[in-house]
């Protein structure tokens, strides 16, 4: 529990690639990112790309024609995951685009998730899923640790501190300083 390096959010992820033009291309024009001034005294070609409160880093690879190929799409592997608004549309625009993907669902207690998986130009696979459907819960033995989703899981757990600081209050536990 706790948070020992003190982390905040995650800020990039970063991608090496075959073509740094055709990765702007798609992570732009598909994925919706933005691209951002990126420092002056990194000697190396590459984009930085912002937007959904992540950054993408990509790094021209120094060779190329040896970047591996991922021609299968495997929902097991590894990949970067962005939630959507609708399943629906996000598969009708990737069949717009000519974007091969894979469909998977996931299941839990009646909770049901859609996934689409496909890869950018260098292979990397991305997931566009409605996840958000799934509750945060906690692997605790601590009763009062409840459930929540992805978006309110800080709130209520601030809410749960919160009221642990009233109850020590209450109980003379704990004193405030004025």
């Amino acid at each position: 529990m706790g948070n020992p390096l003190q982390l905040k959010s995650l800020n990039h992820i970063s991608l090496v690639c075959g073509s740094v033009e055709k990765s702007i291309d798609f992570y732009v024009n598909v994925l919706g990112f933005i691209p951002i001034k990126r420092p002056t005294s990194l000697d190396f070609n590459g984009a930085w790309l912002f937007n959904y409160g992540i950054g993408i880093h990509l790094l021209q690879s120094e060779d190329p024609k040896s970047m591996p190929k991922n021609v299968h799409i495997n929902p097991k592997d590894n990949h970067i995951s962005f939630q959507c608004e609708s399943i629906a549309e996000v598969e009708r625009r990737l069949k717009q685009m000519n974007i091969n993907y894979v469909k998977n669902k996931v299941e839990e207690n009646g909770i049901n998730v859609d996934q689409l998986f496909f890869h950018d130009p260098d292979g990397w696979m991305i997931e566009i899923c409605n996840c958000d459907n799934i509750p945060v819960v906690p692997l605790s033995e601590d009763n009062n640790v409840r459930s929540c989703s992805r978006f309110n899981c800080n709130i209520q757990n601030y809410q749960q501190q919160i009221q642990q600081m009233i109850s020590m209050y209450n109980e003379g536990q704990l004193k405030l300083n004025r």
